[in-house]
């Protein structure tokens, strides 16, 4: 199924999207849940009985009458993965030493993100005011379908609702460092503060649940700008697959149904060319099985972030 959450007449609802339409899950199903996030988290059993109501067609709605958000639009827990591909950490770090065999000599490097960072397809990226440098990274994301602590990679599937695009856009300056006496770890958390700007991980356009993509790690990923690609790639490069993520995550921390992870990008960003993004830009990733997702970059504000009175 694909699982679409959006705005129909000024409120949001949520639904299966089919060739010409969508079948509206709270019109035809008045007692049942009321978001995605609520049907995630009822189980297993509500998303059978979803699947049930849309192969009937009730509540048909034109999916041009609809405005799509984010498939969660407030996960709890957005979880991005730094350097998951190994020609990425070769443009990005290319004098850095990486072992020959990474998915066995080392671990996959997880962060947290907050839920404000998420927004849904044709909404315009803001432009933070700490920062003069955007760039763009198309990403397969997973959305957790079920309670997951401390399972195997073999058990990790059982534990995935399905996957949806990820944009995880990156402030690669911060105004805040300028003229800023130096510290160790200070690239670091310069680096973390540039994925937590409001509008940063644009989501969607819908989640297709798991039996519907079959094997995560052989599907195509491009992304666009203006029309113009600029990465281009297969989940088949990622050092840590789908499952070993997961698995990794799962004993780092609970998660949870509707806890989204995005699990890295290929090469082609604008950090290794220094071709960042400009006001109007309009980005496109595109994965294979899922579809494509679209934002534009909004303008810069007049005038940047200075702290702490300087």
């Amino acid at each position: 199924m694909k699982l679409a959450t959006y705005i129909r007449d000024g409120a949001e609802s949520f639904g299966v999207v089919f060739e010409r339409g969508i079948c509206d899950i709270p019109s035809c199903w008045p007692d049942g849940p009321r978001n995605l996030l609520a049907a995630l988290q009822a189980g297993p059993q509500a998303l059978g009985r979803i699947s049930e109501l849309a192969a009937s067609r009730r509540g048909a709605i034109p999916l041009a009458g609809v405005r799509l958000l984010a498939p969660i639009t407030c996960p709890p827990k957005l979880i991005g993965l730094a350097v998951n591909y190994l020609e990425h950490h070769r443009e990005s770090a290319p004098a850095a030493d990486m072992p020959e065999d990474p998915a066995r000599r080392t671990t996959p490097r997880p962060f947290i993100m907050p839920a404000t960072a998420v927004i849904g397809p044709g909404a315009e990226i803001p432009w933070p005011e700490f920062s003069r440098q955007i760039d763009y990274e198309v990403e397969l994301a997973v959305v957790i379908g079920r309670r997951a602590k401390c399972v195997g990679p073999e058990d990790a599937s059982d534990c995935i609702a399905g996957y949806t695009i990820a944009n995880d856009v990156s402030a690669r300056s911060v105004t805040h460092a300028e003229g800023r006496s130096p510290r160790p770890r200070d690239e670091f958390f310069d680096w973390l503060h540039g994925k937590w700007a409001d509008g940063f991980c644009p989501l969607g356009p819908w989640l297709v649940t798991a039996d519907q993509i079959g094997d995560p790690m052989n599907l195509k990923l491009e992304l666009t700008v203006n029309g113009e690609v600029r990465q281009s790639s297969s989940t088949a490069n990622m050092i840590f697959d789908v499952f070993q993520v997961v698995s990794f995550c799962s004993h780092l921390m609970t998660l949870l149904p509707g806890d989204v992870i995005a699990t890295g990008t290929p090469s082609g960003v604008g950090l290794a060319s220094g071709r960042y993004l400009s006001a109007g830009d309009v980005i496109t990733c595109r994965i294979e099985k899922i579809g494509e997702l679209t934002n534009t970059l909004g303008s810069p504000p007049q005038e940047l972030y200075t702290p702490c009175a300087r």
